[in-house]
């Protein structure tokens, strides 16, 4: 069984977005052990042992928002907000990755956005980048 429709159907997570089905729009975009995946291109037998983070995982235990989601509200990236989720998760990823990420980091990531809400999240991963790195050198 495909991860996407696990998530989905099976423990009712409908946040990670079923897009495309052939790995290109990345609408399901999840963390497996913290890093960018398709929940579509990935089946349950391939996970044993593995940790999924699904959008709905990004938030702290506490409810708090993640740094991306306050942003993506105070950016307000969401148009449609379809795709939004695995922009979200692709973020995370990214920032993991690179903390400070450039302009051309961002517009790498695979992720499709048809109602052009572009800019506005290119301004929300750097506003997270920002407040991450501002919390980091405060500790």
């Amino acid at each position: 069984m495909p991860l996407l429709w696990y998530l989905r159907d099976v423990l009712q997570l409908t946040g990670t977005k079923y897009g495309c089905d052939s790995n290109v729009c990345a609408a399901c975009t999840v963390l497996i052990d913290g890093k960018r995946a398709l929940a579509c291109a990935r089946t349950m037998e391939t996970l044993a042992g593995s940790d999924v983070t699904t959008v709905e995982g990004l938030a702290g235990p506490d409810g708090r928002l993640h740094a991306l989601q306050q942003a993506w509200i105070d950016e307000d990236a969401i148009l449609c907000g379809y795709c939004q989720p695995g922009w979200l998760m692709a973020a995370a990823d990214l920032l993991r990755r690179k903390p400070n990420p450039s302009d051309a980091d961002i517009d790498a990531l695979p992720n499709l956005c048809r109602c052009g809400s572009q800019p506005r999240i290119r301004r929300a991963i750097h506003r997270a980048a920002a407040q991450l790195l501002a919390t980091k050198a405060a500790k």
